[in-house]
């Protein structure tokens, strides 16, 4: 008879990095629970980890790959589905050129090493410039601004957490996402220590969010403009002298050009449209100045709106001239052993804006192209037009802007090809489906989020369980893809042997894949210290405090502020999202200890707003936009901001259309019914999901 066995991984659902502790019995797991000797998570666990067992089990999942016929989806061999897809995408490419084939990447490729490191081969085999990915509903600014300020868009600073006495936290909610492009586990006791130590937790947002009840100090602030804040924030630390770049001072330029352009935000110029006093704002950049030390940490709420990419670049500007950037307790780079910023030569040609796309004319970065044009470039006539698509671990239809239009746009390629665990709302309209391995299958190595902990540490999973023979994983899928396209040969290599060399040529000493092998419950590298020199890779190592590409968008936000001023819509409302500590991505809907209980899927409004609409609690109303209408339930929430309306991100789950989500006994409904594609940060191209307009009416 089979012994119990206990396995220590990192959970791979979400950013935080959790390592978890699972107890198992042949293929069955006993439980799972927080691994108290990882040194980075140090034994907190959020509900999500507890539901992996669930995916592993879970009896919708797809195993073998399918494909669609008259006559219903039929299961096929790994051998035919890979001939046929090679057979079909070479015949498009040949007709209609190489940029006749889109990919679309998901949230979950973030969580898998084994696709980080085999997707460069992949794309090169198929050589289209046609890529997507849900970075561009997400995090492009940061990356944007980071490529301008610190010469790579992977240069990225986050909060010293650990050692702060004071954040300000702009459309955050780490209390629930236990952190966003700031990876750090346990976000509720770090949050509590630096109470505890004597410092201060502000958050600005038009909600008051489960962090900002916690917070020492929570300001409503009207949507999309968060950008006037800051500037305002910056003009008065200029005015009044409070700037000190400290080390940085030899290193930053730019500081003039910067002083001249945000003279004119003066807290008294824009307290009217963003919603804050001039006192309070005025009082806002004198506490962060004069802190002993501060970090200002913008996220989901600052990027996800049309001045996203000025959020990011106002958000860095504050924390450099405060003296607060490269500097314990503030801003820092972290420096992980699997290095994707070491690889950048410093002075590397810009990318951004090297192609525009086709039809809107919206700027290329890092690889890609925003995924609120896919469906003008799927559904516009001519050359370039995408016939065919990859979509690899995303479900678009319900987490890019205008979804049902995407659902529409599908419908209308020659050829798609989906790699994914489910038959969806997006895979639906494929004509083969592969099926990967998945979470407890699966051996885990974090190569992203480690470049954005808030702490130093390295860690390696093997997989809980093996998988069964006729499997594949991601990684397998990938090469067998790159092989049926090209014709070539599989070149023999592995994920972990590739990780293995990457971690031997680190700037750590002694690291290997054995290493990691020795100490399951990972290995802690040390806190975050002062490397700007190392990790800065503009051509002349300079931080560059004014890129000009941010001082000519100015004119925008101010042009859009004076409109807010006087504008009178069928729309009254501005919507914004909200992320829930049960959910994730979509496919964590089909865990039933993740979704059961009361639905959360509600619209949050103020009810002195409800009132005047006459709309009483619970009741359910129609909500419309420039693209969509759903119905919704209304939960009265006086900790909105009146004018301001919240739905949940993520969810939607159709399944009478899709045969998934046995589980779920919650409404379908999709924010991404309302939000409009055509909404966006023009300077980046990400989504603007937050500050939709809409109406919010009685149903008869």
């Amino acid at each position: 008879m089979s012994e119990i066995q206990t396995h220590y991984r990192t959970c791979n659902i979400c950013e935080a990095m959790c390592g978890i502790e699972v107890r198992h019995k042949d293929n069955e797991v006993l439980s799972i629970r927080a691994d108290k000797q990882d040194p980075f998570s140090m034994g907190h666990i959020c509900p999500k980890a507890v539901a992996m067992q669930d995916y592993y089990k879970d009896p919708d999942r797809l195993k073998t790959p399918i494909k669609k016929t008259e006559s219903g989806w039929q299961d096929i061999s790994w051998e035919q589905a890979f001939s046929e897809i090679g057979e079909k995408i070479r015949e498009i490419q040949d007709i209609h050129g190489k940029d006749s084939v889109g990919v679309y990447l998901g949230n979950p490729n973030a969580h898998n090493f084994g696709n980080a490191i085999y997707f460069p081969q992949f794309f090169k085999a198929l050589g289209s410039i046609n890529r997507y990915s849900s970075a561009s509903a997400d995090q492009l600014p940061h990356h944007v601004a980071a490529n301008y300020m610190f010469g790579s868009g992977m240069a990225i600073s986050v909060p010293d957490i650990n050692r702060t006495d004071y954040i300000l936290m702009i459309g955050a909610n780490p209390m629930v996402s236990n952190g966003s492009m700031m990876t750090a586990a346990g976000m509720p006791k770090r949050i509590k220590n630096i109470q505890k130590r004597g410092g201060k937790v502000v958050v600005i947002d038009p909600r008051r969010t489960e962090t900002a009840k916690i917070a020492d100090q929570h300001h409503f602030i009207k949507p999309e403009q968060d950008a006037l804040l800051l500037l305002a924030m910056i003009q008065v630390i200029i005015h009044d002298e409070l700037v000190n770049l400290r080390h940085l001072k030899s290193t930053v330029v730019g500081f003039q050009q910067l002083q001249q352009t945000t003279s004119e935000y003066t807290p008294e110029s824009v307290a009217n449209a963003i919603g804050l006093s001039a006192e309070e704002i005025r009082q806002l950049a004198h506490d962060f100045a004069l802190a002993k030390s501060a970090v200002c940490y913008s996220r989901m709420g600052a990027s996800t709106q049309t001045f996203g990419g000025l959020c990011q670049w106002a958000t860095l500007v504050l924390n450099i001239i405060t003296g607060n950037f490269d500097r314990q307790g503030g801003a820092m780079f972290p420096q992980p052993a699997f290095d994707l910023l070491a690889r950048v030569n410093p002075g590397k040609p810009n990318s951004y804006g090297r192609y525009q796309s086709r039809v809107r004319k919206l700027p290329y970065f890092n690889g890609e192209f925003p995924v609120a044009t896919m469906a003008d470039e799927i559904q516009t006539k001519g050359e370039r037009q995408i016939k065919a698509l990859f979509t690899i671990a995303g479900n678009p239809v319900l987490s890019a802007p205008n979804g049902d239009r995407l659902d529409t746009a599908f419908e209308e390629l020659d050829f798609m090809v989906a790699v994914d665990i489910y038959l969806n709302e997006t895979t639906k309209h494929a004509d083969i489906i592969l099926p990967s391995t998945t979470g407890l299958e699966v051996s885990h190595y974090d190569v992203f989020f480690n470049s954005f902990a808030v702490s130093n540490t390295v860690k390696y999973s093997t997989p809980t369980f093996e998988k069964e023979n006729n499997q594949m994983h991601d990684w397998q899928i990938l090469k067998a893809l790159t092989s049926s396209i090209t014709g070539l040969p599989d070149d023999g290599s592995t994920a972990e042997m590739i990780l293995d060399m990457t971690l031997k040529s680190s700037s750590y000493d002694d690291l290997s894949l054995q290493k990691l092998l020795d100490n399951p419950h990972g290995i802690d590298l040390g806190p975050l210290k002062p490397c700007a020199n190392e990790r800065i890779k503009t051509s002349d190592g300079m931080i560059q405090l004014a890129p000009q590409i941010f001082l000519d968008d100015l004119p925008r936000l101010k042009e859009y502020s004076e409109q807010q001023k006087i504008i009178k819509t069928e729309f009254p409302f501005k919507m914004i999202s909200r992320r829930l500590i049960r959910s994730h991505n979509t496919w964590t809907h089909n865990s039933y200890r993740l979704i059961k209980g009361k639905n959360p899927v509600t619209l949050q409004i103020h009810s002195q707003d409800a009132e005047s609409l006459d709309i009483e609690n619970g009741e359910t109303v129609k909500v419309r936009s420039t693209t969509g209408e759903v119905q919704i339930d209304v939960e009265f929430y006086d900790d909105m901001m009146q004018g301001v309306v919240s739905i949940p991100q993520g969810w939607g789950h159709n399944h009478k259309n899709t045969g998934m989500n046995t589980a779920a006994k919650q409404p379908g409904i999709s924010i991404n019914s309302l939000t409009d594609d055509s909404r966006v940060d023009l300077l980046t191209g990400n989504a603007a999901f937050n500050g939709t307009p809409v109406s919010v009416t009685k149903i008869d």
